[in-house]
């Protein structure tokens, strides 16, 4: 890499969030973000929408971090946007107030989906709402047991189209069950959302935050200029056809072989050792 690109890349072991916690690991390769406001189960509000949305966009020049857990503290994830901190001040806004919002809020998903970093949910409790659109928005998700996920829009008088909730979900879900969550806002329980593969496994309360830690540092050992680009072509493939997918796959995958990591990989696999992956 450049020195002019090195410039533009910084560590975020310091960073310090004003709306949620921030925790580095000792390696300083795996972050968890933690929604922080365990007394009304972590709702979200303007300003933590804006802040996340900023350090989704951010990671992009990250140094240091690889891998991103996101989980809720005091038993829940998170019950949505605050009720009385952005519910009832929407009811009062004009129409391009309204857009700018939700364009806002849309764009956290957008931040979080072209951030490089896999972005592991781990969900204890209430998952509700725009909380079970950060979920929805990670590249994958574990759960307790006691998990409820509702994209509860409709019961606000709202649709169930919502920061991408009718694009993504289905694709996650199938167009079916994504259209009786939407539509009825009723809470999704941990067993279905394992079954029909919203969540990819579960696990006890006291657990899932480890497993999800762990996970997150499995894939920030491996090879994670590789993990960047199987993300990029998981999101970016969805509106091509399939000759156009596996054109871009070929293109992806011929980058991804002129990396050193691809070399230490070989050399490791010829060794018979484990690869230690650069990133480079």
């Amino acid at each position: 890499m450049s020195d002019a690109m090195n410039e533009m890349k910084r560590g975020f072991r310091d960073y310090q969030p004003k709306h949620f916690l921030w925790e580095v690991s000792e390696g300083g390769c795996v972050a968890t973000i933690r929604l922080n406001r365990p007394e009304r189960k972590n709702p979200l509000t303007f300003e933590s929408y804006a802040e996340l949305r900023d350090l989704f966009r951010d990671l992009v020049y990250a140094s240091d971090i690889r891998a991103i857990v996101l989980t809720g503290a005091g038993g829940n994830f998170s019950s949505g946007g605050d009720v009385f901190e952005i519910i009832e001040p929407l009811t009062h806004m004009a129409m391009p107030d309204l857009l700018a919002f939700t364009r806002m809020t849309g764009d956290l998903v957008k931040a979080m989906k072209k951030c490089p970093q896999p972005i592991i949910a781990a969900v204890d409790g209430i998952c509700a709402g725009a909380g079970a659109i950060l979920t929805m928005a990670s590249d994958m998700r574990l759960a307790t047991p006691e998990a409820k996920t509702a994209f509860l829009f409709t019961r606000v008088g709202l649709a169930g189209a919502d920061m991408g909730a009718c694009g993504i979900l289905p694709r996650i879900i199938g167009q079916g069950r994504a259209a009786e969550l939407l539509f009825t806002g009723r809470a999704m329980n941990a067993d279905e959302g394992q079954a029909w593969g919203f969540y990819n496994a579960l696990h006890a309360a006291d657990q899932v935050e480890v497993e999800a830690v762990k996970l997150a540092h499995s894939l920030a050992a491996g090879p994670w200029f590789a993990h960047t680009m199987t993300k990029t072509m998981l999101n970016q493939e969805w509106a091509m056809g399939i000759d156009e997918m596996i054109e871009s796959e070929a293109q992806a995958q011929a980058i991804c072989m002129v990396t050193k990591d691809f070399r230490r990989a070989f050399e490791a696999f010829a060794e018979k050792r484990k690869p230690v992956f650069e990133g480079n």
